[in-house]
């Protein structure tokens, strides 16, 4: 199967999970896995929260040796895996990172949270068809509390294999779940935008900024948004507002080559 067909497959299968519930409900298995049990107490757990704090930071090294700690004191936490292997592949180290979502998933398959990280890993790697399956895992936990993270990032994933309808559908279905969820309403005024729905992308982006402060990348989309709708006030504070706030950013250079070609 090739990498289309197996995401049109893959809508499909998510369409009926969420139009019936989880399909393993239907084998009278528990899908839910440690989400519906007490956790475990592990020594490693504070070190991964200190890794992810100081990953906050942008003090990677300083990660790096608080969750190599982590495994060190636990190497069975499956959530000490997760991190690191997020870690190694901002590094780019992206054979280690495999490693440790490897691992992760072999301790606690049923983590959504740890699907949806190998998923996505997956997606940056070119393995589509693997990714819907790590996607759909995810979202097969009744109890995973932001199944929007997941729908999002396979609509990212099916665009990203030149799907661009299949990912319009993840995108309304995260919104769906969550209205505010800012990464599906930034795309979802990218796509109203290529389809010409500049009214609609004007008010998709329009959420997105009441959820978030602006992004170089949100203002000049406004840029191109107002442009098309010819509201010359608008496009211009935009414009001066990525001008002014992100000097350096790309889409400054995005921004000139447009006006050279007008």
């Amino acid at each position: 199967m090739n990498s289309i067909g197996g995401y049109r497959l893959f809508g499909a299968l998510l369409l009926s999970l969420l139009l019936i519930g989880c399909a393993s409900q239907e084998k009278m298995t528990d899908a839910t896995g440690n989400l519906g049990r007490e956790k475990r107490t592990s020594p490693a757990k504070i070190y991964v929260e200190m890794g992810m704090a100081y990953m906050r930071d942008g003090q990677s090294a300083v990660a790096m040796q608080k969750l190599k700690k982590a495994i060190a004191v636990d190497d069975d936490f499956p959530e000490a895996h997760n991190v690191i292997a997020i870690l190694y592949e901002q590094l780019g180290e992206s054979d280690l990172a495999g490693v440790h979502y490897d691992r992760a998933v072999e301790l606690d398959g049923r983590d959504p949270y740890i699907r949806n990280a190998r998923g996505s890993y997956y997606c940056r790697r070119g393995r589509f068809e693997a990714a819907a399956q790590e996607f759909q895992q995810a979202l097969s936990n009744p109890l995973y509390p932001t199944p929007w993270v997941a729908m999002t990032n396979a609509g990212l994933c099916v665009e990203r294999a030149g799907e661009r309808a299949e990912a319009e559908d993840f995108y309304r279905q995260a919104l769906t779940a969550n209205p505010q969820y800012p990464t599906a309403l930034f795309q979802m005024a990218e796509c109203s935008l290529q389809q010409q729905k500049d009214l609609s992308a004007r008010a998709y982006l329009e959420r997105y900024h009441s959820e978030l402060q602006p992004s170089a990348a949100s203002l000049w989309l406004g840029v191109q948004i107002e442009k098309r709708l010819e509201d010359r006030r608008k496009a211009a504070e935009y414009k001066g507002r990525l001008l002014r706030e992100f000097p350096d950013a790309p889409e400054i250079q995005m921004l000139y080559e447009a006006e050279r070609r007008q």
